[in-house]
């Protein structure tokens, strides 16, 4: 009989296919092990799913991201645990990646967590599950001794992702994602890393800089395969940084359209690469099915811009937004306000940049997103040099970066100025309803005069259509 392994993706309000827990799955001897994922945004009573599961299990495994996803991963551990209190309970993903020995030191729901890429790291695990390899000689985990002691061991190097078994996609119901969606989207992640040092962002932390990618005559045979099995008609990569090399998402594309995938495709993208790929470039990735991209913008300042490190000018996202408009490829442009120090002057830089982004193309949107000290980012190491207290609690990073909270660098004039504006640039750019038109119209008209005084429209819209708030 085969030995069962079960893993965990806590709730949250996306429905991106569990790509981390399947790519941890995939490594796993099928011959010796059963894989049981359970994904709570997916399934009903999932901790009952969970607790069923875990009999006769050689181990349980959750993958926990900073914010709301923590409450819900904690939650089922102790659930297991006080159920099965000798099944080794393992955390992985991105807070156990920053916060392993914090965790330890104070839950007991959790024996063991994962730092960085985890693949190659569970496999190790279940070696030791089976008493074949002590958790000493195991690079990236930290984990409680037989004193109850929380150890660390050494950071594990990035592993070559072609060194990896292929995800195996038959380890989730992938209509039920669709399902979920409402579209036949097929998410995969091509690469692993990111080489870029931006001080805002924990990945430099994380990933040392590194960065490995799949080869793309290997994902063209993934594609062909998993096309036929499921049908989809459009893929999200969900890389850190896609475009990394510019040559290989030009081979990419070949293989889209030599294999006849017929998939529109989305991606990230990096104003300086878009800036850098020629014409031709861009007319070949829109031919292979590329409809959308993601281009990190940030900042209007470039005062601010060179000071986290970006590396990007601002005539890079131009050039990059003309390229994508002119193949009516829709771009999102996340921007992020209320750095440590900005200046009003620089916050509206950001808000009149991403009014001139959203008016570009009808597809373009801006998101604007306020600054929370992530952990493992430069200016996080340096606002908490200066004093700035980070949560010490789960409970406490499970609250800490819902969209619409703010750290102490924004006054609440500027949120509240902040937040109109984005509710009318919003309304103003994005397609519309005939019923829909006349806001439209408003918000066009408030946006040119720069009057967000007396936001009725949006008090009524948010009043009869209530958004959820996201973490």
């Amino acid at each position: 009989m085969k030995k069962k392994i079960v893993l965990y993706n806590p709730t949250a309000v996306f429905f991106d296919m569990p790509l981390a827990l399947i790519a941890i799955g995939s490594q796993i001897d099928p011959s010796k092990y059963e894989v049981q994922i359970i994904d709570a945004r997916i399934q009903r009573d999932a901790h009952a799913r969970v607790l069923e599961a875990c009999e006769n299990a050689i181990c349980f495994g959750a993958t926990v991201l900073t914010g709301s996803p923590i409450s819900d991963a904690l939650m089922v551990s102790q659930k297991v645990k006080s159920k099965y209190p000798k099944l080794p309970i393992v955390w992985g993903g991105w807070h156990p990646s920053l916060f392993a020995t914090q965790i330890l030191e104070e839950t007991k729901a959790v024996d063991i967590c994962v730092k960085s890429q985890g693949e190659e790291t569970f496999c190790e695990l279940i070696e030791h599950f089976e008493g074949h390899l002590d958790l000493a000689q195991i690079q990236g985990i930290a984990y409680r001794d037989s004193f109850g002691f929380v150890q660390s061991t050494g950071k594990r190097h990035l592993k070559d992702m072609n060194e990896l078994r292929a995800s195996d996609y038959s380890l989730i119901d992938v209509e039920e994602y669709f399902q979920k969606k409402n579209q036949r989207q097929f998410d995969y992640i091509s690469s692993a890393g990111c080489r870029f040092r931006c001080t805002f962002c924990a990945d430099p932390f994380v990933y040392e800089r590194g960065w490995t990618g799949i080869d793309p005559e290997r994902m063209g045979q993934e594609f062909s395969y998993w096309k036929k099995k499921y049908q989809f008609d459009d893929i999200n990569f969900q890389d850190e940084t896609f475009f990394t090399k510019r040559k290989r998402v030009e081979q990419i594309a070949q293989e889209l359209i030599d294999r006849q995938v017929n998939s529109s495709w989305a991606a990230t993208l990096r104003g300086d690469q878009g800036n850098r790929m020629s014409e031709e470039n861009f007319d070949h990735v829109k031919s292979s099915g590329l409809r959308r991209v993601l281009v990190g913008v940030e900042s209007g300042s470039q005062e601010m811009m060179d000071w986290l490190k970006k590396d990007i000018k601002i005539e890079h996202i131009w050039n990059t937004a003309r390229k994508c408009a002119e193949r009516d490829i829709a771009v999102i442009f996340p921007f992020i306000v209320g750095f440590p120090g900005e200046t009003d002057k620089s916050v509206k830089h950001s808000l009149d940049l991403a009014q001139k982004l959203n008016a570009l193309h009808l597809e373009n949107t801006t998101p604007i997103f306020y600054f929370k000290p992530y952990p493992g980012s430069k200016i996080t190491t340096d606002v908490v040099a200066q004093g700035h207290q980070l949560p010490e609690l789960l409970q406490e990073w499970a609250n800490f970066d819902f969209v619409g909270s703010v750290g102490p660098w924004v006054s609440a004039e500027k949120f509240q100025m902040i937040e109109r504006f984005k509710f009318y640039n919003k309304m103003a750019w994005r397609k519309h309803k005939l019923s829909t038109r006349p806001l439209q119209v408003i918000s066009r008209w408030r946006l040119r005069r720069s009057f967000l005084d007396l936001p009725i429209e949006k008090y009524l819209v948010e009043k009869l259509s209530p958004q959820q708030s996201l973490s």
